[in-house]
């Protein structure tokens, strides 16, 4: 059985895909357990060796895989060109850096235990399978493909069904600088083989999508006790304080809401501004929306059940008194970039993930009234402050995993740094040396150097050990 993957622009066939069956799915997890030996007595500098080759086909071949991120997503090539320019970043941040924040490092251990050398590594989980998302096809689930393979793990990897040919891209060209094992290995299809992967036994699962899709991720995980990494978007709010940079604000808001046709789970959806510069920003704001081009600067909208939820969200906020400034028609798979106006907090555009070209700006009378709105949502993925004093205690103040300061979405760019949310917008973390460690294992070990003058681990020891032991522990920590 096939299917087919279609450009959302013209509904031309990009390419034809196998819908893998529980069987295949489970054929590909049992040839990742017979590459994962292999894998990680490679070690960190054979694994970096292999990664870096890679990283270099992507990079020499990056123009050649935008064609077929544009074809299947029908975003403009330089978008794709953008993500597939991070995606290169972060795999080599991982390759490079998984030595020192995976290897084996010294502990204290403590007068009690002085005798003993204290250390701990992170170890390989196993096969790890990724279920990817559409919105960006190389970018985001690289965060999880090049951090597990940096760690010493297999992946099996199911692309969304909207970019299986990015996924296929990304497959061959691994192997094309790893032969030697299926260490990399795709599959295709639908829900039911996403579940089937949940099912197959790897030893974690990596997903990208929305809440309702994490839950029955969780749900299928919950089976067989597969632990999972969830990032399941957001509603991320900008705020502008008094004193921000009113032109940059209003260039961020308009970039992080309508970039990528707001296809972002870490795009911006809802804006808050200080009365003292409302009406200014929302100036900016409109002029610098209108001149957007849809079918140029953004794409249409991939998954066409979207339409309808973006249009219904404008809908139900102009039915509720808000207005539109701009926007809040277009035809077919293009949405026009729309900035609404005067839209009551409970509305769906403010409370519920649009995923479209959508802006809704409030005006606050002041930013702890900007925090509260901000942090009324079961979303807490991403968010951005401008102000030029008071942003980091802005910052601090928001519920979410990542906040950037007088910009937008930057946190995703640096390696070096986790990205993942809470409540409903998941858990655990990609990126940086925490995505890292989620595919790997602790493992702690103790090593005895001599003899303890007080040995406490044995059934011979003597009364005065225990007397000498409580009058030392109440030296140490009894004081009042």
């Amino acid at each position: 059985m096939t299917f087919e993957s279609l450009n959302p622009v013209t509904d031309e066939v990009v390419g034809t895909h196998p819908v893998h069956t529980a069987q295949q799915v489970d054929a590909a997890v049992a040839r990742a357990r017979t590459a994962a030996g292999w894998w990680a007595d490679l070690g960190f500098a054979g694994r970096a060796e292999r990664l870096t080759r890679w990283k270099g086909v992507l990079t020499r071949r990056a123009a050649d895989l935008a064609e077929v991120v544009s074809a299947e997503t029908g975003k403009p090539h330089a978008d794709a060109m953008l993500e597939i320019i991070l995606a290169v970043d972060h795999t080599a941040w991982a390759a490079r850096n998984a030595p020192k924040v995976l290897g084996r490092k010294r502990r204290p251990s403590g007068l009690l235990m002085a005798n003993q050398t204290a250390r701990v590594e992170y170890l390989p989980l196993g096969v790890v399978g990724v279920i990817g998302p559409w919105n960006y096809p190389v970018f985001t689930p690289m965060g999880s493909i090049a951090y597990a393979l940096a760690a010493g793990n297999p992946v099996v990897f199911k692309p969304s069904e909207y970019t299986p040919g990015v996924g296929q891209w990304l497959a061959e060209t691994f192997a094309s600088v790893v032969p030697e094992h299926p260490v990399f290995q795709l599959i295709t299809g639908f829900g039911e083989t996403g579940a089937a992967l949940c099912r197959s036994g790897v030893d974690k699962i990596a997903f990208t999508g929305s809440p309702g899709t994490g839950k029955k991720i969780m749900a299928t995980c919950a089976e067989t006790l597969t632990p999972v990494l969830i990032e399941a978007g957001g509603k991320d709010a900008l705020l502008v304080d008094s004193d921000a940079d009113l032109e940059a604000a209003a260039d961020a808001a308009v970039w992080g809401g309508i970039s990528n046709a707001g296809q972002t789970c870490v795009g911006i959806e809802r804006v808050y501004v200080h009365s003292a510069v409302y009406d200014k920003f929302v100036s900016l704001v409109v002029d610098k929306a209108r001149a957007v081009e849809p079918g140029k600067q953004i794409g249409p909208i991939t998954m066409p059940s979207q339409v309808a939820i973006i249009r219904g969200h404008i809908a139900d906020a102009l039915s509720r008194g808000g207005r539109a400034l701009v926007g809040g028609n277009g035809s077919g798979r293009f949405v026009e970039p729309t900035v609404l106006v005067d839209v009551p907090e409970e509305s769906s555009a403010v409370q519920e993930e649009t995923f479209g070209p959508t802006l809704t700006v409030t005006k606050v009378a002041s930013m702890d009234e900007a925090i509260t709105k901000a942090n009324n949502t079961r979303y807490g993925l991403g968010g951005a402050v401008f102000s030029r004093a008071n942003g980091p205690a802005l910052a601090r103040r928001l519920r979410a995993g990542m906040v950037s300061i007088n910009s937008v979405i930057s946190f995703a760019g640096i390696p070096s740094l986790p990205f993942g949310g809470t409540g409903d917008s998941g858990f655990g973390r990609i990126h940086g040396p925490e995505g890292l460690r989620e595919f790997a294992r602790p493992q702690a070990t103790t090593h005895q150097r001599f003899r303890a003058p007080l040995t406490l681990t044995s059934f011979t020891r003597p009364e005065k050990t225990d007397t000498r032991v409580a009058k030392l522990i109440t030296l140490l920590h009894g004081r009042r």
